[in-house]
């Protein structure tokens, strides 16, 4: 499935259950948000996103705790989540998605290259993934893209389905 049609099924889903996004980005720059941003009507379920490249704003903005990173580095499960979970705080939406990784071309923080963290924050909870994706930094950085837009579209898709008691 292409990031396109990932993004207009994600998109959907959002509209059809009156659910906003937002996006905490780090190795993928914004390539998220503009994907989602790319498909007509999103106006009305994106609130916005985050370029996190750097440690500080990670922790600054996104509200991530500076003594995880210092204990763990960026490249994390949990800085996966607590940037998702950022996103929605910050950006007042329903739903945060977020990508942190490394894309390479060198290893980094002692994650190899393609070492790659998604998550994807809703009122019901934070998911997470880890990748290994293979390739050079763009083919990282759009296979990260397809993850967690997949991820989400998935969780909300789960979300539906679940029978409310």
């Amino acid at each position: 499935m292409t990031e396109s049609s990932l993004g207009s099924r994600l998109v959907a889903g959002l509209v059809e259950r009156g659910l906003t996004v937002a996006t905490a980005e780090s190795l993928t720059g914004g390539l998220v948000c503009a994907e989602l941003v790319s498909v007509p009507g999103a106006s009305a379920v994106v609130r916005g996103g985050v370029v996190a490249y750097a440690a500080d704003v990670k922790t600054g903005v996104l509200g991530v705790e500076a003594d995880l990173v210092d204990a763990h580095g960026t490249i994390d499960e949990q800085v996966a989540a607590e940037m998702a979970r950022g996103a929605r705080r910050t950006l007042g939406a329903d739903v945060g998605l977020a990508t942190t990784g490394n894309a390479g071309p060198d290893a980094s923080e002692g994650q190899p290259v393609g070492r790659v963290w998604i998550a994807v924050a809703m009122p019901e909870g934070v998911s997470t993934e880890r990748l290994d994706l293979v390739g050079d930094r763009a083919a990282v950085r759009t296979g990260a893209v397809a993850a967690v837009l997949s991820h989400a579209l998935a969780r909300l898709t789960e979300e539906a389905e679940t029978p409310r008691r």
